[in-house]
């Protein structure tokens, strides 16, 4: 009986510590939280004051994008295209020729000689005095070497390229009657006449289709992807599987034109180039189209093209002829 009053404040007492331990793991919580945060706080003030006076970093790099493979061409598509680029050229050069002055078989032949590692233009002002002295291969044939000489001096090489017109003329005059054969098998047989020049005289004296690969056709028909040959005759050969017969001797004409105005050894005009799109070394060049057309030579660049005496359609303007030597004074 005396025991019962007891239980109710043995009770309220457990209670109430319960209710202060509790108290006091809610503040240490609270206490544990609000330190973590100004921790939190400070670490990322000191990080911000740190940025802030910590030298810039340089930007990483973003990795080079490798270039987009070219998907290998197919021999029928490489033909096609090929073929359309002789057609665009047909288009932008169609008063395209051969850029030597001649009036026969006999002045083609000794001028395409004379413009080995020289330009047609010093040619064609060199040999107006030179066919005026010797217009046939039997005057040529008689002619002093030391006097030929002198005529073809401006030609650079002229003691070699004499004795080859020496030598020609005489095989003329001795072997084929004083003409110029017509065929390729007899020209390569005469002195300093090889598959280049013997194209060139069929082409353009006989209308004897031919490729003739200067160093301008080769350059291109590479660039072009015709052919990987460095060497004229297998760069020839390989051309001439791709093209049909009748369209040699101009194609020829159009490549080389091409070569000479725009697609230049050093620094091709791309942004200036009519088949560029159909070009797979566009790119090799300027592509500036206002920096390319600086680059243009000849009538496209508004300067006076190769031949004293062009075609009557040629857009340019002929060239001027040798100016005559200052006197000593």
């Amino acid at each position: 009986m005396n025991a019962t009053p007891e239980k109710p404040a043995a009770a309220k007492k457990a209670v109430t510590k319960k209710a202060a331990a509790k108290k006091a793991v809610t503040k240490k919580a609270v206490a544990k939280k609000t330190t973590t945060a100004k921790q939190a706080t400070a670490t990322k003030t000191a990080t911000k004051k740190a940025a802030k006076t910590a030298p810039a970093k340089a930007p990483a790099k973003a990795p080079a994008k490798k270039a987009a493979a070219r998907k290998p061409e197919s021999r029928v598509a490489m033909v096609r295209r090929a073929r359309r680029i002789n057609r665009e050229l047909a288009e932008l050069y169609p008063y395209a020729h051969p850029e030597l002055d001649f009036t026969n078989p006999f002045e083609l032949l000794v001028a395409t000689v004379l413009s080995a590692q020289t330009t047609d233009l010093r040619v064609n002002q060199t040999t107006p005095h030179l066919f005026a002295v010797c217009p046939t291969p039997e005057d040529m044939a008689a002619m002093p070497p030391e006097k030929l000489e002198e005529l073809i001096r401006p030609t650079g090489f002229f003691r070699a390229k004499t004795r080859s017109l020496l030598g020609l003329s005489a095989a003329l005059r001795d072997r084929f009657g004083g003409e110029v054969p017509g065929r390729l098998e007899d020209l390569v047989t005469l002195p300093g006449v090889g598959r280049k020049t013997a194209n060139v005289v069929l082409g353009n004296a006989f209308g004897v289709p031919g490729i003739t690969v200067d160093t301008h056709f080769g350059r291109l028909a590479r660039r072009f992807g015709w052919t990987t040959a460095e060497d004229a005759e297998k760069v020839e050969a390989d051309v001439a599987e791709i093209f049909p017969k009748s369209e040699w001797t101009m194609l020829s004409h159009r490549v080389v034109f091409h070569g000479r105005r725009v697609c230049h050894s050093r620094k091709p005009a791309c942004g200036a180039c009519a088949i560029a799109p159909l070009c797979p070394s566009y790119g090799e060049g300027e592509t500036d189209p206002e920096k390319a057309r600086k680059l243009l030579k000849y009538e496209l660049g508004g300067q006076p093209g190769q031949r004293l005496k062009p075609p009557a359609d040629y857009p340019g303007r002929p060239a001027p002829p040798m100016a005559p030597p200052v006197a000593a004074s």
